[in-house]
């Protein structure tokens, strides 16, 4: 291997340490390092032999993690990736059990706390949300942000735990949550590979946070290849700390402090994560910790092999310079314990871990196989007087003999036994459709709850409170509604901030904040870079550690910039921790309406697509969209609002009590009461029907106008189906393209809410055409649904059922 320029930091200082402890340390973490390298080959093997479906392990990383793990104190976080065992093994912040019973998948919260089996293996976080929805206390925990397998996805999540930090140190208004944060002290501490640092949320994140100046600790894991891929073709110079070095802080501007260390060096790693840390979390600095030369001894999982794709001077190069290894004749040469003392501390390591991977193993095979069992006796009560005896003696005999057997195995068994035995009618058959049903009801609290994380401070349980008109309210543009809305809200609770592009000094572009930046100090309002991923991720860290953030993206055109944070991340997170973690980010844009092919869309049917998980609030007008923040503000789960583009200067009463009144969510709203067709709009498209009706009412038509306000949820109280029942038509109008929103509104009112049966003519969309909307008014007449698309839509259906009295227009 060629010498690399390394920069170690200086000397560890020890003078307070007696050789006795410093060898106990060492030891110690020697132990912790092995430990987890025989959690690594030995989870291996049981995806190999079967027990486990895919496998990916940090071997090869440990004594960079040892090191790291040395400098984490209470209150700091981390947010990495898939290869950071040993870190949480060190800091205690999960064990080998769990890493066992995470490996296996199992759905128990007891066993496996990051994920309850719903993460694959590695995939690490720590529970902050108690079962009342109250928040534990981060400033005496070490926390993990819950960990996501797209290896760079976690970045801009990290910049806002980091930036959170820096909030509470700077922003005294912030001291009475002590529960969050002491003083800003802590350190967010990011893990990521090396070939990872070639995607665009790296870089996003990288200059964001020295823009910001924040605390956070970025370690770049570099084994010199991203799978199969060599540095040369992921990385500029196949270095990233040397292409990066322009951001290096210097006497005349502010940046980073770069570090770089050879991963198998534990004494220079400790220094370097000693010295690098102290500068974070004291100075507020953000460092980078490039640590290079590490190895990677099974390869990239258990999908393949790396003795594919390197050469045999790389894997003897590997063999050798293993961090493990290294350790080990560095501690016998430094007098620190004797071979035969290591020899048998690894024989311990060895038959501990197979003890804990066993036992994780067994407790979940003890639950199958007694579910098993239950179901066997079963089937076999039903098999004795069953004319399909033999077929049933079988199903049961394949059941049993099943090799590691998993819950589907039983259910699915039992599923067909029913299927089977159709045309009987016993008690040993009810029986088994009881036992089937409680099993589901368990199945679907293990592998399907939690979407949202449903605890009493859920918005969903925010009290309506209606908005008060004085007899003299007077009108206003709809902005100045929602700037005396967030105006009374950030007065009311310091938690709230607010940051985007312009958001800050102008007040956004359509002066939603217009003059709080010099209200409230640009520390909770707050312009940003163009960058709306990590504007995301911003938020996503922020509203993680206790406050309040309110993200906002200039368009909903843009939000595709910061979909996979919103997908992958933040609209996962309740679900994939169970409930034990939660954001509850408000993400604020403007769509629908206006002219060009990036200021007017209406992407829904991708929205509701990758963002299931967060509530999906669509207000017609600016009054709406207050009473919507005036709830979200006050519950604990993520959001999307999308306000109207042509709303902010039409006319609108200020409620009296503008940052009090609440419009509850999923509950649609009856804006015009009607007899011929039920009209389900929402948005800028909802004053078109308005408009439309009016000429409709002249051509002796009357429609039933249903605004949903919310799709996620959608109508709960099922007024769109009880008003087919009324009307027998149904008319869905939105700006998504054709199948796109509406396609999803359909499934909800005719299926789910058994809309089918009121039917008596084929139910309709009006959707925008299948391209961008053009540029200009043309354009958008030619390209999304018109007050004369309307009206000629709706007279259409009245045709078809009566084209005697509604002859056809042309």
């Amino acid at each position: 291997m060629p010498e690399t320029g390394i920069h170690t930091g200086n000397s560890t200082n020890t003078a307070e340490l007696s050789f006795d402890d410093f060898r106990k340390i060492v030891i110690d973490d020697y132990r912790v390092g092995f430990e987890s390298r025989q959690a690594s080959i030995i989870g291996r093997r049981e995806v190999l032999t079967g027990k486990a479906k895919f496998g990916i392990f940090g071997d090869g990383k440990e004594v960079a993690q040892l090191a790291m793990a040395k400098v984490f104190r209470k209150g700091d976080w981390r947010a990495g990736y898939y290869r950071d065992q040993t870190f949480m093994f060190a800091t205690g912040m999960s064990n080998l059990k769990e890493f066992f019973a995470q490996l296996y998948a199992n759905p128990d919260i007891e066993k496996d706390p990051a994920s309850a089996g719903r993460q694959m293996n590695c995939h690490y976080a720590t529970r902050y949300v108690n079962a009342d929805g109250s928040w534990t206390n981060q400033a005496e925990t070490m926390n993990c942000a819950a960990d996501i397998s797209t290896t760079g996805g976690h970045m801009p999540r990290l910049l806002g735990l980091a930036y959170a930090s820096k909030l509470y140190r700077q922003n005294k208004e912030l001291e009475y949550l002590k529960q969050f944060s002491v003083n800003g002290n802590e350190v967010a501490f990011g893990t990521i590979g090396n070939g990872s640092t070639s995607e665009g949320l790296f870089f996003e994140a990288f200059n964001a946070a020295g823009v910001l100046q924040v605390p956070m600790a970025i370690s770049i894991w570099d084994d010199a290849y991203a799978i199969s891929v060599p540095a040369r073709l992921q990385t500029t110079k196949e270095d990233i700390s040397e292409i990066l070095k322009g951001f290096q802080r210097d006497s005349n501007a502010n940046g980073y402090e770069i570090f770089k260390v050879r991963g198998w060096d534990y004494v220079a790693l400790c220094e370097t994560y000693e010295r690098a840390i102290k500068v974070c979390r004291e100075e507020h600095v953000p460092v980078l910790i490039h640590v290079i030369e590490m190895t990677q001894p099974q390869g990239h999982s258990t999908s393949g092999s790396h003795e594919r794709y390197k050469s045999k001077d790389r894997l003897s190069w590997e063999e050798e310079h293993d961090c493990l290894l290294q350790m080990r004749k560095w501690m016998i040469q430094s007098a620190i314990i004797s071979a035969e003392e290591v020899d048998a501390l690894e024989a311990e390591a060895k038959k501990h871990v197979r003890n804990c991977q066993r036992e994780a193993w067994g407790e979940l095979e003890d639950e199958i196989k007694a579910e098993m069992a239950q179901s066997v006796e079963l089937i076999d009560r039903i098999a004795q007087s069953s004319t399909h005896r033999d077929e049933l003696l079988g199903l049961m005999s394949s059941l049993q003999t099943c090799i590691d057997p998993g819950r589907r195995d039983t259910i699915a068994c039992v599923r067909k036994v029913l299927r089977l035995t159709v045309k009987e009618n016993n008690d040993a058959r009810q029986t088994l459709i009881s036992w089937l049903s409680g099993e589901t009801e368990k199945n679907v609290e293990r592998f399907n709850s939690k979407l949202f994380t449903d605890t009493p401070k859920s918005p969903l349980y925010v009290p309506v409170v209606a908005p008060q008109y004085d007899s003299d309210a007077r009108l206003m543009d709809g902005r100045e509604v929602l700037n005396a809305c967030f105006d009374a809200n950030f007065e009311r609770d310091k938690a709230i901030v607010a940051f985007g592009e312009d958001v800050g000094s102008i007040g956004d572009v359509n002066q939603g904040f217009a003059g709080l930046q010099n209200k409230y100090t640009d520390l909770r309002i707050t312009d940003t870079g163009i960058r709306e991923a990590t504007i995301i991720g911003q938020g996503m860290g922020l509203a993680m550690r206790g406050l309040k953030p309110i993200a906002e993206i200039q368009y909903l055109d843009y939000l595709l910039y910061s979909i996979t944070v919103l997908s992958d991340d933040l609209a996962s997170l309740s679900y994939r921790t169970r409930g034990g973690q939660r954001a509850p980010l408000i993400v604020r844009t403007r769509g629908h309406r206006l002219e060009g092919i990036w200021h007017s869309g209406s992407p829904l049917g991708l929205i509701l697509s990758a963002m299931r998980g967060m509530h999906i609030c669509v207000p017609r007008d600016m009054t709406q969209a207050a009473g919507m923040y005036n709830t979200l503000l006050r519950g604990d789960e993520p959001a999307l609002v999308i306000e109207c583009l042509n709303g902010y200067r039409l006319k609108e009463r200020l409620p009296a009590n503008v940052g009090e009144f609440t419009v509850p969510l999923g509950k649609a709203e009856i804006i015009k009461q009607g007899t011929d067709v039920t009209v389900v709009t929402y948005g800028s498209t909802l004053r078109i029907v308005m408009e439309a009706a009016e000429e409709l009412e002249k051509m002796g038509i009357n429609i039933e106008v249903i605004d949903p306000q919310t799709l996620y949820p959608f109508d709960t109280d099922n007024l769109c189906g009880t008003s087919l029942q009324k009307t027998n038509k149904l008319l869905v109008i939105d700006e998504d393209l054709p199948g796109g929103g509406s396609a999803y509104i359909l499934q909800k009112v005719i299926e789910a809410q058994n809309g089918y049966y009121s039917l008596d003519s084929q139910p309709k969309t009006l959707c925008a055409a299948e391209h961008r909307p053009p540029y200009g008014s043309d354009g958008d007449y030619f390209s999304k649904p018109s007050n004369d698309d309307v009206i000629e839509a709706v007279y259409k259906m009245m045709n078809e059922a009566n084209p005697g009295k509604y002859p056809a227009i042309y």
